[in-house]
Parts: C-alpha cells; sequence; structure tokens
C-alpha cells in the first residue's frame, strides 16, 4: 500500500475527553474513511443513504448524484486521517486531518448522521 495514502484512525480506547474506553467508529462512518483511503468513489457514494444531504461548510449536496460529484472532484485522491472519534447515539463524529490531493491539508470535524447502516447526514466544518 502506498502511505501517502492510508488512513489512520485513532487507538480503540481513545475518546476526545482524554478518558481510556474502547469506542468504535461507526460502521457507515469507518465505511467513508475507508473509501477514500482505497480512492474508491463506489464506494464512498455507496456508504451514504440514497436521500442523504452532505454539508462542506457553508456548501451543501442532495442525494448521491450530488456527492458523487464532490467526492470525485474534492475527496477522492487525497489523505483522511482520523485523530478522534466522538460517537452519539446516530452515529459519530470524527476529528480528522484531510490533505487534498495527499500533502498539506487542515483539521476538520466530520459530523456523520447514519439511518438504517448508511450516512443521512455528513456535516463538514473546520476544526
Amino acid at each position: 500500500p502506498d502511505p501517502a495514502k492510508e488512513t489512520t484512525g485513532p487507538s480503540p480506547d481513545d475518546t476526545a475527553d482524554g478518558d481510556r474506553r474502547e469506542t468504535a467508529v461507526d460502521p457507515a462512518a469507518q465505511a467513508y474513511v475507508d473509501a477514500v483511503a482505497d480512492e474508491d468513489l463506489d464506494a464512498l457514494v455507496d456508504a451514504f443513504h440514497p436521500d442523504a444531504r452532505l454539508v462542506d461548510v457553508d456548501r451543501t449536496f442532495d442525494g448521491r448524484d450530488e456527492i458523487r460529484d464532490w467526492a470525485r472532484d474534492e475527496v477522492i485522491g487525497g489523505r483522511l486521517t482520523v485523530l478522534e472519534n466522538t460517537p452519539k447515539d446516530d452515529g459519530t463524529t470524527l476529528l480528522v486531518r484531510f490533505a487534498p490531493g495527499g500533502t498539506g491539508g487542515f483539521e476538520a470535524n466530520y459530523t456523520f448522521d447514519v439511518r438504517d447502516g448508511r450516512i443521512a447526514r455528513l456535516d463538514l466544518q473546520y476544526a
């Protein structure tokens, strides 16, 4: 595997508040992370519910077709590193470092709302 394309995640017992306890990344959020690492646009889109909404700071994308266009143009080919995982009842919030094109980058909070095992809403905001 190409190290520049690998994603990393928190250790299984890291939490945002510094306590040590087991926290697994929600499977739908993990599918998104894995698809970015694999540069697999179809898998990324499949992680979303058909009527999903994605908010990227101040831009909104509705449904899989719009999400596909966004991901193809802005996500695939980048490097996503998970820094923290904060589970919630209907998903998780990940603090990530995203490097478009694989270098540089920024930190952001990715809040995943999950329904029926797929991402129903993903809200991306700078950390």
